[in-house]
């Protein structure tokens, strides 16, 4: 069985046209991690087009800055895993748009592979990345996200985490169901002065799903999603559309997890 890693921000889509902005995130100041490419990159471009300042975190330097080009805002480099790097990273972003009254974790690797196929070495490293990396930077951004009246916490999960029933996901899944539940125990501990959902996407048309386009025989609406559709949904969460939205996850999977 071959096992490969892959990031989970995978390749960028285009503006819609159609697009039509209002400014729903007019005025507010979201720090973005996995912001080089795929939905992390798109969330980023969606929320400056609403109006709002950005910090982008990622650690492919040059693709973010490819990004930032686009966007606008304050990028770092930085390994979400790396504590003191993302606290150092944290306060720069905060003092070069004014504070974080906003975080999006979209941070994120798969690794692909059956249980046994799957080294330990692998499985730290996914949990690492996806769960822990979205632990540490929260925490970090905790400072400045309880000053604010209207703070929101958005974290990247997966309909794979809320229903793992495909085979080689299995340190994939648990990650996601573990960002789910911190999801979930961060609304509790942090209500009522900041909102903490988490957003479970199905397949979603980037890089990670290259090999894979055509499983979606499982999904009530046959398609992949776009990645402009799945930032949309982050979106929601994070404007006050969604004000009385708190502990929950999302599935943004056109019926994986039901169908």
């Amino acid at each position: 069985m071959t096992t490969e890693y892959e990031m989970e921000s995978g390749l960028s889509e285009s503006k819609s046209a159609s697009e039509a902005p209002i400014g729903r995130l007019q005025g507010r100041r979201v720090l973005v991690t996995g912001a080089a490419s795929g939905i992390g990159r798109r969330t980023a471009e969606l929320f400056a087009s609403e109006g709002a300042a950005l910090a982008l975190l990622d650690r492919d330097k040059d693709a973010l800055e490819e990004t930032v080009a686009h966007t606008g805002g304050e990028c770092v480099a930085v390994d979400i895993t790396d504590e003191d790097a993302v606290a150092d990273a944290v306060e720069h972003a905060a003092g070069a748009i004014g504070g974080i009254d906003g975080v999006v974790n979209a941070a994120g690797i798969m690794f692909r592979g059956f249980a046994d196929d799957v080294p330990a070495t692998a499985w730290r490293n996914v949990i690492e990345v996806n769960l822990t990396g979205a632990y540490i930077v929260a925490r970090s951004c905790l400072p400045w996200l309880s000053r604010e009246q209207k703070a929101t916490i958005v974290n990247i999960a997966s309909a794979a985490g809320l229903l793992p029933n495909a085979a080689g996901l299995t340190a994939y899944a648990a990650s996601k169901a573990g960002v789910i539940g911190l999801s979930k125990s961060l609304a509790a501990e942090l209500a009522p002065e900041i909102r903490v959902n988490a957003i479970c996407p199905g397949m979603v048309d980037t890089a990670m799903a290259d090999g894979h386009r055509e499983n979606v025989t499982n999904y009530a609406l046959k398609r992949l999603a776009s990645p402009l559709e799945i930032a949309r949904a982050i979106c929601f969460l994070t404007s006050d559309e969604s004000s009385y939205i708190t502990g929950a996850a999302l599935a943004a999977d056109g019926g994986r997890s039901f169908h």
